[in-house]
């Protein structure tokens, strides 16, 4: 990073897991770190892009404080800007965060934003919106769709575990068609989950090997006849070894096509963008993001 750099873009989302958190501590390690900051509040995402596009002559990085689909939403903007990219985790998961070795404390953050060092990673996109982590259908869309925000912000990770139970006890599985390659696969599934970074979910692993600048996504659709038997699998999602089981169907590639019998939503890092048919491809090393020194190294 150019020691000329100095002008700091900061968009706000007070409506983050943590919004409501004071931002003056984050500001001030910032500008002890030699930056000059502009703050920016955005209530709706899409006000990201626009603030990243109408400031872009005014700042040398954007920094986004706000969950992971906040940092996704300012992903294109920033690719086109050629600015990069700044995160303080204020959300629920955090998973992007958690994949780069980003402190979860905003102030450790902000040190992590100041001391300069980056590391350039792939950005995902699916029908051409953004994400870092994953992408998904079914069960995970389900989910973003019918979460009630005020449960989210108030109860964190126990609200999602609140309404997971909900989604699973009504869930059904739904027919896709999975074209990668040139090659199609049918099948009946209760999710297909296309990831481009390595955690999502609150720390689930998208598959072990996977890392968020290997220049390729990886899918898994659960196909077993009983969604129930989640509850056994659930510790090889910890650990990215869903795939040996056999209900477990995994694919490796830089682009997919799915296709389902009827529209389905579309959840990419936790927000509800598009919907099916879905074109998924990865962008290798788009993005110059702040890491630690040694996630950098």
């Amino acid at each position: 990073m150019p020691s000329q750099s100095k002008r700091a873009l900061l968009l706000v989302n007070p409506k983050a897991r943590r919004g409501g958190e004071a931002i003056a501590p984050v500001v001030d390690r910032l500008e002890k770190g030699g930056l000059q900051v502009t703050i920016e509040s955005f209530e709706a995402l899409p006000e990201i892009a626009r603030d990243i596009v109408r400031l872009r002559e005014t700042a040398d990085r954007v920094i986004v404080c706000g969950g992971d689909g906040s940092v996704s939403s300012a992903a294109l903007a920033a690719i086109e800007s050629g600015l990069p990219l700044g995160i303080i985790p204020m959300g629920t998961a955090n998973d992007l965060a958690r994949t780069l070795e980003i402190p979860v404390d905003l102030e450790g953050a902000a040190d992590v934003i100041a001391a300069g060092h980056t590391h350039r990673i792939d950005v995902g996109t699916v029908n051409g919106y953004a994400f870092f982590n994953v992408a998904s259908i079914g069960l995970s869309a389900e989910l973003a769709r019918g979460l009630d925000p005020k449960l989210k912000r108030r109860f964190g990770r126990f609200g999602y575990a609140l309404a997971a139970a909900r989604v699973l006890s009504n869930a059904d599985r739904f027919e896709a068609r999975i074209t990668e390659k040139g090659q199609r696969i049918e099948t009946s599934t209760y999710q297909i989950a296309v990831g481009n970074g390595r955690h999502y979910g609150g720390g689930n692993v998208i598959e072990a090997s996977a890392t968020i600048d290997d220049g390729h996504l990886d899918l898994y659709s659960l196909e077993m006849k009983n969604v129930w038997k989640l509850a056994l699998m659930m510790r090889s999602f910890r650990s990215g070894t869903h795939g040996a089981w056999n209900e477990v169907r995994t694919a490796r590639c830089i682009e997919f096509d799915i296709e389902t019998d009827t529209e389905m939503p579309v959840n990419a890092d936790g927000e509800i963008v598009t919907s099916t048919p879905a074109h998924f491809k990865v962008l290798p090393k788009a993005i110059e993001v702040f890491t630690p020194r040694k996630r950098a190294a």
